[in-house]
């Protein structure tokens, strides 16, 4: 049987936990139920976490993978039926609403085949600004010599739900100027940068400055070849039909928050996600599941 064991432990402000299972370290803030850190023994982490993470109680930690929900990005850029779920979206933060704030762990099962942490969020219990909804959140973070999320989505109201999501996901590569991302080829994509213009990729995906596009059609596997760390991060999803891709570069990163002058060189951005054409409409009663499985296979010869 694999050794599991969870700590409890306090992160400045911030109460988390860390796992260990099977070789592997998992470290989650219960603010925003947001994984920090992933790492398997012996290797450079999967998931990047800033070195000038800050840990304080209603702020983003800079790295992991935040929970972006109910929209993803700017409100005022997702379609008008997300908009129309809040009262005021020129004034809405970035990113939802759920990342600052606490999320109840409900339960911890270990057994032969791996750990399981779920977290929910209620708004009966904690009511969101300008959101007048009732729904549930649960998030199941699974390790079994894998990480796998499953973010459940449910409609407790009465009347129809539209939301857009995504998990943030920061992914640790050895410089991006050398990577790429493999399975987006045909995919059309909005490049943000330049005007919000539609777009077809060709190729694998190469990064030669900042990046901030929305893919549309995405299939159910991407990776990222990383030749200098001799891996390659697969990652395998359901329920999701689009996602983000971002690095900041240069002078970008000169204006993060939490984010060292240099750190964009080591980090990679991609989000899967239900945006744009791809949110969810959930019906009263309804909910809809966003499913990311990660793991990292060595490169042959």
């Amino acid at each position: 049987m694999a050794r599991s064991h969870v700590e409890r432990l306090e992160l400045d402000e911030l109460t988390g936990w860390r796992v260990r299972y099977a070789g592997t370290a998992l470290l989650i803030s219960q603010q925003g139920a947001q994984i920090l850190s992933y790492q398997e023994d012996n290797q450079p982490p999967l998931i990047w976490l800033s070195e000038q993470a800050a840990y304080k109680r209603g702020q983003g930690v800079r790295g992991g993978v935040p929970v972006c929900w109910p929209w993803f990005g700017s409100l005022q850029r997702n379609p008008q039926a997300v908009q129309a779920m809040h009262h005021q979206p020129a004034q809405a933060p970035a990113h939802g609403l759920v990342r600052g704030l606490d999320w109840q762990l409900q339960g911890i099962d270990s057994n032969d085949n791996g750990i399981c942490l779920d977290f929910v969020f209620n708004t009966a219990d904690q009511p969101l600004a300008d959101w007048p909804h009732a729904a549930e959140l649960h998030l199941r973070i699974r390790l079994d010599g894998r990480l796998h999320l499953e973010l459940t989505s449910r409609n407790l109201g009465d009347t129809p739900l539209a939301i857009s999501q995504a998990l943030h996901s920061y992914f640790a590569v050895s410089d991006v100027r050398q990577v790429s991302v493999e399975g987006l080829h045909g995919c059309r994509y909005i490049e943000t940068l330049e005007d919000w213009q539609t777009r077809q990729q060709e190729g694998p995906l190469q990064f030669n400055g900042e990046t901030d596009r929305i893919y549309l059609d995405t299939p159910a596997s991407l990776s990222i070849l990383d030749p200098a760390w001799q891996r390659r991060i697969q990652l395998h999803s359901r329920g999701s039909q689009s996602a983000v891709l971002w690095n900041p570069w240069i002078d970008k990163a000169q204006r993060l928050s939490q984010f060292a002058a240099d750190a964009w060189q080591g980090m990679l951005c991609i989000e899967h996600a239900n945006v744009m054409d791809d949110i969810r409409l959930l019906a009263a009663g309804a909910q809809h599941q966003l499913n990311v499985s990660i793991w990292a296979e060595p490169l042959e010869g």
